[in-house]
Order: structure tokens, then C-alpha cells, then sequence
């Protein structure tokens, strides 16, 4: 599947390498089942740790495939590529998410920082600035707007557009990067800026060392700082309203009510 969803990718890029083109390719063989690629060991163990080894440096692979593709189509200096992951590490794997030998705090499913924090990696020779670490906040809502602006397309009049363009940033200027962003999952969720983090309980989180460890902060404290945050992010909270919409009906666990659905039908065949 992999390759010829590669395959279908490089048909439909050289097809229209004259026009302008949007590509959304997911990656499907770094998500479960986890199969041995072409490239594995003869015998390999459907899932085993060194299937799971493989299918990453797989997944290297096809991106530089892709990028030879467009070299050789001569679009790379005119292709911005976006490469993020969708989500934390699986919990199974989770122990392996480390920056610097630190464990990072959460996984895939969690509302701890690494439940939603996900690598994004830029690339667009001449116009990006190769090697630049940029701390600013970026949410899957930035890349609507972000994508419209350098296409020249006109946002929807009259729409509620959540995101924020961070096109500048990718030309190397300092733009106006988000204050804070908002996650959820299920019935859960959170607003979150520099320092610090507010959930739909009203906890306070202390996130000067995250992704590592998230303090949490007692109700009552008389710490300014931190009685000053909780009241801008209620605000923003109260301002986007979250249980005014329609909640999911997922279970405690911040399960979408879809997978509760699927996993009480497999109850039921069984």
C-alpha cells in the first residue's frame, strides 16, 4: 500500500507540474497494522519492535523518494512540504518519546502535553531559512489560512476563521505568532499559552518545564503570576464556549464516541 499510494502521489505531481497542485499525503504504514515493509528481514514478526524500526526508516524513504521526484521535476524550490505527525506516540511506545533522554509527558489519547504536541518540520529551499528552530505556537487551524495566503486566495467572507496564518514565519520574518491555543479531545480539553495550561475542570497547570512534567497548581494559591493566568485563559475559555457546543458522547477515557461504537459492536460479535 505504501508504495503505491507513492506511486499515485508522483503520477498525480507530474501530471500537474505546471498548474498549481495540494497534496495531502498520509503516511499509513507508521499507524497499526504494523507490517513488514519490502525492505524487512525475511521472517519478520508482524508488529515486533524491529518492524516498527523498519517502518520508520520505510516512511524516510518514500519522503525522500518524494523529494528526489521533485528535483527531478524541477518544482522543489517552488513546493513548500509540511511534515508533522497527527498526534502523540502511541501508548504502547510511549516510553521511547524522549527529547535529550527525557521522558516526555503523555501520549497518543491523552491530554497531557505530549498527547497533542507534535513535530512539524518545514522545507522550501530559498524561501524558508534552512535550520531555524521556531517556538511559536501553531495549531492545525494555522493551516488553512496559512496555505490561502500564499496561494493569494481569499478567505470565505463572513466565516469564523479560528486559524492564524503563520506564512511570515516561514519566510523567516517574526509574523504574529498565536498567545495561546486550544485542544480537545472527547469530552475534555484545554487552553494553553506560554507558561501555563487551564482544562475544562478549571486545573491549573504550571507548564515552565513541559513537555516533560505539567505542576499542577493549587486552587488556592497566592502566587500572581498564576492567579493572573487562570483568569486570562477562563476568559478565553469562556469565550469559546466548548461545552455550549455539542459534546462528544465518547466514553471518560476522551474515547470518540465512534471507537466506543466499534468496540461494543466487536462485544457483540463475540
Amino acid at each position: 500500500m505504501p508504495d503505491l499510494m507513492h506511486q499515485h502521489l508522483v503520477d498525480f505531481i507530474t501530471k500537474h507540474r505546471n498548474d498549481p497542485f495540494y497534496v495531502y499525503y498520509s503516511l499509513s504504514h507508521v499507524h497499526t497494522e504494523i507490517l513488514p515493509t519490502p525492505d524487512s528481514a525475511p521472517g519478520s514478526v508482524d508488529g515486533s519492535e524491529q518492524v516498527y524500526n523498519d517502518n520508520v526508516t520505510y516512511m524516510d524513504k518514500l519522503v525522500g523518494k518524494l523529494i528526489a521526484e521533485l528535483d527531478r521535476l524541477k518544482l522543489r524550490e517552488k513546493t513548500l512540504i509540511v511534515f508533522l505527525g497527527d498526534n502523540g506516540t502511541a501508548n504502547v511506545r510511549a516510553d521511547r518519546a524522549t527529547i535529550g533522554g527525557r521522558r516526555l509527558a503523555g501520549a497518543k489519547g491523552s491530554m497531557l502535553e505530549a498527547g497533542g504536541l507534535v513535530p512539524m518540520i518545514v522545507s522550501w529551499p530559498g524561501t524558508t531559512p534552512a535550520g531555524k528552530v521556531v517556538a511559536d505556537f501553531v495549531d492545525a487551524s494555522d493551516f488553512y489560512p496559512t496555505f490561502a495566503e500564499l496561494a493569494g486566495a481569499k478567505l470565505p467572507e463572513k466565516t469564523i476563521i479560528n486559524g492564524r496564518s503563520f506564512a511570515p514565519q516561514l519566510r523567516g520574518e517574526k509574523g504574529q505568532p498565536r498567545e495561546w491555543i486550544y485542544n480537545q479531545l472527547a469530552r475534555m480539553w484545554y487552553v494553553r499559552e506560554a507558561g501555563w495550561k487551564l482544562n475544562e475542570k478549571g486545573e491549573l497547570f504550571d507548564m515552565t518545564d513541559a513537555p516533560f512534567t505539567e505542576k499542577l497548581v493549587a486552587a488556592d494559591t497566592k502566587d500572581a503570576a498564576a492567579i493572573a493566568s487562570r483568569k486570562r485563559l477562563q476568559a478565553l475559555l469562556d469565550q469559546l464556549n466548548p461545552a455550549g457546543g455539542i459534546p462528544d458522547t465518547g466514553d471518560p477515557s476522551g474515547r470518540h464516541a465512534s471507537n466506543v461504537e466499534k468496540r461494543e459492536q466487536k462485544k457483540t460479535k463475540k
